[in-house]
């Protein structure tokens, strides 16, 4: 035998295989939804039994995208989806009909500056060369909308590099921002495996004001941190005007349902120099302790 070569696979690809039952031979039988191949039926797919599988595939997909991306890390954008980049910003007031309208919409133009903060932060973040092995970290992550989301890959699109965005279906019509990497843009219709995705990666992240969704997500990562089943990031909190006035924290450690020590979880930050300063200071922290535990004698 003169070819010593053993083949790489006997079994024809998954791919093969639905390009042939495509040509098949139209009988009673292979009209039937049954004949289909279990995962080009979309009927079978969305049963109700399957939610499992598509916990799964929701999981594997965008998990498989961003190995393919050679991304190791994320840096993480939370905020509203509401607040207006400060050019736009005047057309709210503009919209006020009566004085409650009015006071709202003054008090989101004067958040429009967490939009150019996301955006400056992000410009920072993106920046931060590969390692060794060619992985890319702290690429931005966002939930790929707009306002202080679409800030967020915006800053990375200014400095030419990608970013994540994390959509989800919802009942009222929306797409993701013209400034995620088309190739990142993934969609989800489980909130859970969205959430799940937002912190595998992530090794910083920025909570900006927002709403429910920002505080879904925010208050998810500081329990997983206060309980142990996270390692410790840092968690950068814009605007601490903001946050101390719609969230009593201290009141929380007065009423003894969390500790003192639960509030060194997170930092208040006003700028986006100071949050990105904060990131390399607690690496740099880390890292030192590491090197000073392997260095420290074996009791």
């Amino acid at each position: 035998m003169s070819d010593t070569r053993v083949p790489s696979r006997v079994f024809p690809r998954a791919k093969q295989d639905a390009e042939v039952a495509k040509t098949s031979i139209s009988t009673p039988q292979t009209e039937s939804p049954a004949y289909s191949l279990a995962f080009q039926d979309m009927d079978f797919l969305l049963r109700e039994d399957l939610r499992p599988v598509r916990f799964q595939l929701e999981l594997l997909k965008t998990q498989l995208i961003l190995d393919q991306a050679h991304i190791g890390s994320t840096f993480v954008f939370y905020g509203s989806a509401r607040i207006p980049e400060p050019a736009k910003a005047q057309a709210l007031l503009d919209l006020a009909t009566d004085d409650k309208s009015r006071r709202i919409a003054e008090r989101l133009v004067a958040k429009s500056k967490y939009y150019d903060m996301a955006r400056e932060l992000a410009q920072l973040c993106s920046n931060f060369p590969r390692d060794e092995a060619g992985k890319r970290h702290f690429v931005v992550c966002s939930g790929g909308g707009p306002s202080i989301m679409e800030a967020a890959n915006r800053g990375a699109a200014d400095v030419h590099a990608e970013s994540i965005g994390l959509n989800i279906v919802l009942p009222h019509e929306q797409a993701p921002n013209p400034y995620v990497t088309p190739a990142l843009s993934t969609q989800f219709h489980y909130f859970a495996l969205r959430k799940m995705h937002f912190l595998l990666h992530a090794r910083a992240l920025a909570a900006f004001p927002g709403g429910f969704g920002t505080f879904d997500e925010l208050f998810e990562l500081l329990t997983l941190i206060q309980t142990g089943k996270i390692e410790p990031m840092p968690v950068l909190l814009f605007g601490r005007e903001f946050w101390e006035r719609v969230v009593n924290f201290e009141a929380l450690v007065e009423e003894g349902v969390v500790s003192e020590r639960d509030l060194g979880i997170f930092r208040y930050v006003e700028s986006a120099a100071e949050g990105w300063a904060v990131v390399q200071q607690f690496y740099r922290d880390r890292k030192a302790r590491r090197e000073a535990e392997g260095a420290a004698p074996a009791k």
